[in-house]
């Protein structure tokens, strides 16, 4: 996408299915918090975290950072109170740097495009930070997320600015709206790689009961 200028940005951003996302974070792994983080000015997994921890007052609730990659997002519940925080990736890889960072109680693989293999309302809460993006996951995901928390539960989502209109999350989120399954409680227009110059557009939704 010729408005990023970090190759590898392109490359993410660039990505066609679920292998694709393995291969490229099999890669990147290591390497991912130094490029994004470091590199991009990645800043979105503190200000999502501090949104949703906004509306979440129970802090010993069970939470689930959604395509937590190398626990970036895992370690700011942590700093926020969360005790009880699991997290689940599509890439083992990226599970391995998370599982170093001691802040998760259960790290697990999951394909965010399928069904995940969670129970429905197993949760109180969930994060996704920088899994709403080029070449990820598009808005159909939403759904899945709620599936797994409880009702009257918290979902806080980043979504790409770059895909968020192209991709109809604006309609998605109305849709599940008008059919009963989520409140949505705030949008809010943040950085997201502040290098990069991109923003995201941060969605808190309440489950409905």
């Amino acid at each position: 996408m010729s408005e990023h200028r970090d190759p590898t940005l392109e490359r993410a951003y660039a990505l066609d299915g679920a292998d694709a996302v393995r291969d490229l974070y099999r890669d990147w792994a290591t390497d991912y918090e130094a490029d994004t983080v470091d590199r991009l000015g990645y800043v979105a997994p503190g200000i999502a975290v501090d949104i949703f921890a906004g509306h979440m007052d129970a802090r010993d609730a069970r939470v689930i950072d959604v395509g937590c990659g190398t626990g970036l997002a895992g370690v700011a519940l942590r700093e926020a109170g969360f005790s009880t925080i699991d997290g689940l990736d599509i890439s083992p890889d990226m599970l391995a740097e998370a599982r170093g960072k001691t802040v998760y109680r259960d790290l697990f693989e999951g394909d965010l495009t399928a069904r995940l293999e969670v129970a429905d309302n197993t949760y109180a809460g969930a994060v996704s930070v920088g899994t709403f993006t080029h070449g990820h996951v598009g808005p159909s995901g939403l759904a899945e997320v709620l599936r797994i928390v409880r009702p009257g539960g918290i979902v806080t989502v980043t979504v790409n600015e770059g895909v968020y209109d192209s991709e109809g999350y604006e309609a998605a989120l109305d849709d599940l709206a008008r059919r009963g399954q989520a409140e949505r409680v705030e949008t809010r227009r943040t950085d997201y790689l502040v290098n990069e110059g991109i923003g995201a557009m941060v969605v808190t939704l309440k489950v409905a009961a």
